[in-house]
């Protein structure tokens, strides 16, 4: 009998150390993950009398940083003495540890933080501050006990770049958010802050020399009410009361907050283009050739923004380089961003002080004299003992001495012609990096354009592709997320679109490949995100909505749902009541042969994590029917799903040439057909429009073909303002069928009087409805 008591006390035993390891291991996720955790027993307690040794006064304002967290959420200030030898808390310098690199070790009566430099320890105590409770993020005293668990961390990061751009051009970002934000990237160890000053809506920086920059320049039209694609140019005369701009105090403010967050501040002063800000202030700067009204632009601006600075000018130099001293005055940073990108050179082929700069410097073409322009400007800050960075359009013709360059568009794969020609390189590519796409499924998030970066995409990233070679990865400083504030009107704006998809951009910044955990992160992510929520950012929850997919399968539709979590459940209902956790269980496909309403939800626990997914599925005589030939996402027609007001939702058919488009829908029999109905979206600012034509051909056989129905419409129908979806109707008066071809036409290029003046127009449909 006492044996089985042993027994059962030893089963008990195991078990209650097992429950409290994976406790511990709870407690241990951190963001970015560290290379080796050993966790231990027991926990260290901070309280007022700890007392922190460190070995000089650098060491102390890393120190001081930390401890300050606990003179607002405890109340207390640790006591912080310098070269003692008694304390609880101790800076060791060793020259072993490469830089940036750490080590620390926890024990129930003292805590060692090791590092080679002040970046290590600073990034040792951000380790701490997340193995913390949330609430020491608090700016009042909380009842709170200060514990953090016994382990040893041994940790380094993967690249010596881990940047956020930070648009504060087209959304001016208050001072206030910038800092909180700065303090948010230092969790993450985050080391790099490029701060895009200066862009086609706004000129942000203070420029003592020039005092119409931000007299004029920080200041746009009022088109709030409007997307931004959607805004129109400014008039002559028009108040103009939207915007700011950092002081020069403002400045230094935030490059000294950032500097003891162990972050460089990379000021970025745009150019030759997206100058409309500073030409409306200085016109004379501009070509002139120009003979348009420039004012700052409240949107992407149509043909305006090709009104770029004159390389032909002389005083365009004077004006860049006296704007570089005051830069350089300001930012200690290494580096300067020159800008470089998305240069349209209509202005310059008409300019004669252009092409008499093109003669005179025997360049061959427009590209060639933005090349000149471009190299002028960098040697000029080289001059000054800076380095140059640009995006890579800087690719198309000479790259200027030692620049980096930012590989951006789509895949960032132009930056890798710069490696092929010895340049280091930093990688933000638009497709993964770019925080201004959507986060999650459309239907639930604040209007922007393109497709989606989600949480996992962010995460999924590996910079370093297998076919690149092995000279490229030598050259790659980094990774870079990349905020664009075109869809902001708030500060919470900003902070949403960030927060938490900087944290996965964290992660690939600082683990070494092919050690990532989806899993182990989002226990990390868990912990950090409640951290910033003490702060007051509302982060993004898009990681626990449902992304749905119906698919057509010969006369029946599959649905599928899924979220990028995997630690949740999908409950739905189909009854048209709230999904609960008591509701069915989601498996696998949900297959349907009629209309029906699906209502689902993430779950953990008790606890419903996302929003209530509610997805209407429409049947007619064409739902789930085959479109023959089908090519791209044709299928989208026949899934029985309207698409939402966000045209990259997934639920709209698009086709790559607007001209012609067509396709045939297989009813699989012989139907008698009364009317026929085409969903079409217009979205104004983003060029799509209705069709000039739609015609509707029946046959019985796929070969011989009848029309049964025409709609034409006019110019003034097409190219109407704003965002909506209309049901294109046609009457098919009975007439019988198997097949239905649908034909349509597109109306060509958009009129001069369009935001996206020539651009060609294209055709969006959600769905084909028969009856």
């Amino acid at each position: 009998m006492k044996k089985y008591i042993l027994l059962l006390v030893w089963l008990l035993t195991s078990l209650i150390t097992m429950q409290a390891t994976d406790l511990t291991h709870d407690r241990l996720s951190i963001i970015p993950s560290p290379v080796r955790i050993v966790p231990g027993d027991g926990e260290f307690c901070f309280s007022k009398k700890t007392v922190f040794v460190v070995e000089n006064k650098r060491q102390a304002e890393i120190a001081r940083f930390f401890t300050d967290l606990f003179t607002y959420a405890g109340g207390f200030t640790p006591e912080l003495k310098i070269g003692d030898k008694k304390g609880d808390v101790y800076f060791v310098t060793d020259a072993s540890l490469k830089s940036e690199a750490y080590r620390l070790e926890v024990t129930s009566q003292k805590i060692t933080v090791k590092a080679a430099d002040e970046p290590g320890f600073f990034y040792a105590l951000q380790t701490l501050r997340l193995l913390l409770p949330p609430s020491i993020e608090n700016m009042h005293e909380v009842s709170v006990v200060w514990n953090v668990p016994v382990v040893t961390i041994e940790d380094e990061p993967r690249f010596g770049y881990r940047g956020l751009m930070l648009d504060a051009a087209r959304f001016f970002i208050p001072k206030e958010n910038v800092l909180r934000i700065i303090d948010c990237m230092a969790m993450l160890k985050i080391n790099r802050l490029h701060f895009h000053l200066v862009d086609d809506n706004g000129w942000r920086l203070e420029i003592k020399k020039y005092p119409r920059l931000t007299e004029v320049g920080a200041w746009r039209v009022d088109r709030m009410g409007l997307p931004f694609p959607d805004r129109k140019n400014p008039k002559p005369g028009e108040p103009t009361p939207i915007g700011g701009f950092y002081t020069q105090e403002d400045i230094r403010e935030i490059v000294a907050y950032a500097g003891r967050c162990q972050i460089e501040v990379i000021p970025e002063i745009e150019m030759p283009a997206h100058t409309n800000s500073s030409l409306a202030a200085y016109p004379n700067l501009a070509c002139p050739a120009v003979k348009e009204f420039i004012g700052v632009l409240p949107g992407l601006g149509g043909d305006h923004a090709g009104i770029i600075y004159c390389a032909g000018n002389d005083s365009v130099f004077t004006f860049l380089q006296d704007v570089v001293d005051e830069v350089i005055a300001l930012f200690p940073s290494r580096y300067i961003h020159l800008g470089g990108d998305e240069a349209n050179k209509i202005y310059w082929e008409k300019c004669p002080l252009c092409q008499e700069r093109m003669r005179k410097e025997h360049l061959a073409d427009e590209e060639a004299l933005q090349g000149y322009f471009m190299g002028r400007m960098a040697a000029y800050v080289r001059g000054k003992g800076k380095e140059v960075m640009g995006w890579d359009e800087l690719t198309n013709s000479v790259i200027p001495e030692n620049t980096i360059i930012f590989g951006w568009q789509g895949f960032g794969h132009a930056a890798l012609k710069a490696a092929m020609q010895g340049h280091r390189f930093i990688m933000t590519p638009a497709r993964i990096m770019y925080l201004i796409r959507y986060q999650g499924p459309q239907w639930f998030e604040p209007l922007t354009y393109f497709g989606n970066n989600t949480l996992k995409d962010v995460y999924d990233y590996e910079p370093v592709q297998e076919d690149w070679k092995p000279e490229y990865e030598s050259l790659l400083m980094g990774v870079q997320a990349s905020m664009w504030t075109e869809f902001c009107n708030k500060p919470e704006d900003v902070d949403y679109q960030i927060f938490p998809r900087l944290a996965a951009l964290a992660e690939v910044a600082w683990m070494k490949k092919g050690t990532k955990n989806w899993n182990d992160f989002l226990k990390g992510l868990d912990v950090y995100n409640e951290h910033i929520a003490t702060k007051g950012i509302v982060y993004a929850r898009s990681m626990y909505n449902i992304q749905h997919t119906v698919t057509p399968d010969h006369g029946i539709l599959k649905v599928k749902l899924e979220c990028i979590r995997p630690d949740v459940e999908i409950r739905y209902s189909m009854d048209g009541k709230e999904p609960t956790v008591t509701s069915a269980l989601y498996k696998d496909m949900i297959i349907l042969s009629n209309s029906a309403v699906i209502k689902a939800a993430t779950f953990a626990g008790s606890k419903q994590m996302g929003k209530t997914l509610v997805l209407p599925i429409e049947w007619n005589k064409a739902t789930a029917k085959p479109i023959l030939n089908i090519e791209s996402n044709q299928q989208l027609l026949t899934n029985g799903v309207r698409g939402s007001l966000k045209q990259t939702d997934f639920e709209w058919c698009s086709w790559a040439k607007n001209d012609s488009v067509s396709f045939t829908v297989d009813l699989l029999r012989t139907e008698v057909l009364h009317s026929l109905t085409l969903g079409c979206i217009t979205n104004y600012g983003m060029a799509v429009h209705k069709p000039a034509l739609i015609r509707v051909e029946i046959s019985a056989d796929n070969k011989e073909f009848e029309k049964v129905g025409e709609l034409h419409y006019t110019l003034g129908q097409i190219f109407r303002e704003g965002t909506f979806i209309e049901n294109c109707r046609m009457d098919l008066k009975g007439h019988s069928g198997r097949y239905i071809r649908v034909v349509a036409k597109g109306p060509g290029a958009c009129p001069v009087d369009h935001v996206r003046p020539g651009q060609e127009s294209r055709i969006l449909f959600d769905e084909i409805i028969v009856e």
